[in-house]
């Protein structure tokens, strides 16, 4: 049916209505007043071309058609007619069931998204390496002392919490040292984790040498001081949820002095960082352990941006940038794997079987990058044959057979989903919870036939969590759920907001990190409490800034803080200075925070640039009312009925995350409402009573489990049947809504690819 069709089927309807013959069903009321904007089956027109389609309920649907629509009359339709002609468009093309029937969603094929590529190229290389990395309870870096300048006469070894001494014209021991000459060795490891680019600094006013990954070449190199330099830096790219071997080697002597009694002159010594949203600080406790890592290999290429537009990641557009990417990266890995072929081959040059120990490394190698065993096909393929072509000259058949297989489309995109194999099971296992490649445990596993079934799989994802790969990949998805994996700056007014500066917003963040940790990787792994927890974790600076009770020189720790007033991540200080303008709070922000974010409602952008009132232009009115002011409009109402209400429930924080009573001098408003997919309406008034409507609110649990499917799994969840995120909520639930064991169930079901097919 064409548009001028539709118009007359419209006409004649509204005729028959005129004669008081009713339209009766929610397709002829359609048709009657909405398909001349909207299409036959709400797929758009040239006045309104976006389709009508969502996440709503019909409840949640009918408010909003009765309130709105139709254009020329908003208002007019009855709560009779608007709930027939809500359940019409659910039923037919808005629900996502609906879309499901008219268009079915499949599982897509797709290459490694770029972290995958990484990390898996960092894995690989690194299952060659004999390591001993496990992250254990030690926090700090073994410092040993040492008599002479040079590290050779250790006195005592101690776990030190980090590198921050300042000697004075001290020794560091008793008397067995020489306070004008003596030398320390800081060794252990540290954890990133994040991925980005981290500024290691080590500040000196003696000899000093800096090692991190690299555990042969120094990244800084202060040892023969000339000058006056007393700083000296590295800026590396790190993957995150791994540990980095670290290295300090300090010596204090007196060179060149001539004077047979030299008094002993200051030392001082000190280990810093600036990590990705970070400012330079002294690299805490909390990341650093006393154990030695191995050199993680390292791809640095520049990868065009993976797909976010489905708001995860998607491995699913190929380019010309992406596939010369790879190729570098490949070139790269041959290199660097070339150049070190007796280490990763465990051979040397006079050895006789150079060759058969070099297939070993390779055949190894390719079944990791393919994630299954390597055919008698594909060894000749890829081994043999680059083997034979170089004339055996094992460097040059090392780099010709790794380029092979890291160009190869069996490493670079990910198992056709078919089948449960079990090699496709282990694969799609570790891209979920370690975004990366299976290990050698996981292939084992596989050829024994122990990840055939939901208990076996279950099973070995709950092991699976332990690795630190996996607290990254979980935090990466928290951010995600809390939209600050791609915060803005919280820049603030300084004239409104003295105080509030770099510093404060860093030290926010590790504030919220900490917190999330707690909660997640606690017994419990309780989802509510991470909306309806009263404790809060702060150091000096933040509680001097907030006002808590704390000495100025305070560590981070947990403390209960402002009872009664805030509760969880809804009110932590980082999100509500990170949804705020620079002088002013944000209902619009945060309610779109709440709305989609938390209760998964389906919001269209607006239809313009939005430019919030000024303060100024309406002197007297608070933010609520300006807020209220500007978003009367019929246009605005049919979302910002959703986004005020939870987004001035919020109003009690400022735009830096203090509590207020009062805006422009009148008594803050924080009254709220919210209309459940159930058609239940709920009212709260301020931020508790808004967390706790969330942390209970089948909504938010549902939208939390979809969120964490899509950024684990990276695919669509309706692709595993139209019921799957129900399922989902629901064990969630009957597991007491336990945030790990959700991400062990997703694993689970995308690993075996538990599919239900429309009924």
């Amino acid at each position: 049916m064409n548009s001028a069709m539709i118009r007359l089927y419209g006409i004649a309807v509204l005729l028959l209505v005129a004669n008081g013959v009713r339209a009766d069903t929610g397709e002829q009321l359609y048709a009657a007043q909405c398909a001349r904007c909207h299409g036959k089956a709400g797929e758009g027109s040239k006045k309104y071309p976006k389709a009508l389609a969502g996440e709503r309920s019909v409840a949640q649907l009918a408010e909003q058609i009765q309130k709105t629509m139709p254009e020329n009359d908003p208002g007019s339709l009855s709560k009779e007619d608007s709930l027939k002609i809500a359940q019409y468009c659910f039923d037919g093309f808005y629900s996502q069931a609906a879309r499901d029937r008219n268009k079915p969603v499949r599982v897509e094929l797709a290459r490694l998204t770029v972290p995958q590529y990484k990390n898996a190229l960092a894995d690989i290389v690194g299952s060659f390496r004999s390591t001993n990395t496990k992250w254990d309870d030690k926090r700090g870096l073994k410092g040993e002392y040492f008599k002479n300048r040079n590290h050779g006469q250790r006195v005592f070894e101690r776990l030190d919490p980090g590198v921050k001494f300042d000697f004075q014209t001290e020794a560091p021991g008793g008397k067995e040292f020489d306070p004008k000459e003596f030398s320390i060795r800081w060794s252990g490891s540290v954890f990133i984790p994040e991925t980005g680019d981290y500024t290691f600094i080590v500040k000196s006013d003696q000899s000093v040498r800096l090692w991190v990954n690299d555990p042969k070449n120094p990244v800084a190199d202060g040892y023969v001081k000339s000058g006056s330099d007393n700083e000296y830096k590295a800026t590396l790219f790190l993957l995150g949820g791994r540990a980095y071997h670290l290295r300090v080697d300090f010596s204090k002597a007196l060179q060149g002095v001539k004077d047979k009694n030299p008094k002993p002159k200051p030392a001082m010594v000190e280990l810093l960082w600036q990590p990705p949203h970070g400012v330079v600080e002294t690299i805490p406790a909390r990341v650093l352990s006393p154990q030695f890592s191995t050199e993680v290999y390292i791809d640095e290429t520049k990868f065009p941006p993976d797909d976010r537009s489905y708001g995860w990641e998607r491995g699913t557009t190929v380019s010309k940038a992406w596939d010369q990417a790879t190729t570098d990266g490949a070139l790269d890995a041959a290199n660097y794997i070339s150049t070190r072929i007796e280490e990763f081959a465990k051979t040397k040059l006079t050895d006789e079987k150079r060759t058969d120990k070099l297939k070993v490394f390779l055949r190894q190698f390719a079944k990791l990058a393919f994630r299954r065993p390597v055919t008698e096909d594909v060894e000749k393929l890829y081994i043999s044959r680059p083997i034979e072509s170089t004339a055996n000259d094992i460097q040059a058949a090392a780099k010709r057979a790794v380029l092979l297989i890291l160009k190869s489309p069996r490493f670079l995109y990910r198992e056709p989903a078919k089948d449960a194999n079990p090699y496709d099971v282990a694969a799609r296992l570790a891209f979920a919870l370690w975004d990366s490649i299976p290990n050698q445990d996981l292939h084992d596993l596989a050829a024994a036939g122990k990840l055939k079934t939901a208990d076996d799989v279950r099973k070995q994802a709950e092991k699976m969590l332990a690795d630190t790969r996996a607290k990254a990949r979980i935090r990466g998805f928290l951010h995600h759920w809390l939209k600050t994996d791609h915060a803005r700056d919280a820049v603030k007014d300084a004239k409104k907001f003295p105080g509030f500066d770099s510093t404060i917003v860093a030290d926010l963040r590790t504030s919220l990190d900490l917190f999330l940790d707690d909660v997640v990787w606690s017994e419990k792994s309780d989802f509510r409490r991470l909306l309806q927890s009263d404790e809060i974790y702060l150091n000096g600076r933040l509680a001097k800034f907030y006002g808590a009770n704390l000495p100025e020189d305070a560590p981070f720790q947990k403390v209960a803080f402002e009872k009664g007033r805030r509760q969880g991540v809804l009110t932590h200080p980082f999100l509500m200075a990170t949804f705020a303008y620079t002088g002013e709070t944000s209902p619009i922000h945060r309610g779109v925070f709440v709305a989609r974010g938390l209760l998964g409602v389906g919001l269209k952008p607006p239809n313009e640039a939005f430019t919030p009132l000024a303060p100024d232009l309406h002197p007297t009115l608070t933010t609520r009312e300006r807020v209220e002011l500007q978003t009367k409009g019929v246009n605005c109402q049919s979302c910002h009925l959703v986004i005020n209400p939870v987004g001035f429930a919020l109003e009690n924080f400022d735009a830096v995350g203090r509590y207020r009573d009062t805006d422009n001098k009148k008594p803050v408003n924080a009254q709220g409402t919210y209309t459940t997919r159930a058609g239940e309406t709920k009212t709260f008034n301020g931020p508790v009573e808004l967390a706790k409507f969330v942390a209970g609110s089948e909504d938010a649990h549902r939208a939390f489990a979809e969120q964490m499917f899509h950024h684990l799994v990276q695919q669509s969840i309706r692709a595993y049947g139209p019921n799957t995120g129900e399922e989902l909520r629901e064990k969630f639930a009957r597991n007491g809504f336990h945030v790990r064991q959700l991400a062990v169930e997703i694993a689970t079901t995308a690993a075996l690819l538990e599919r239900k097919k429309s009924p």
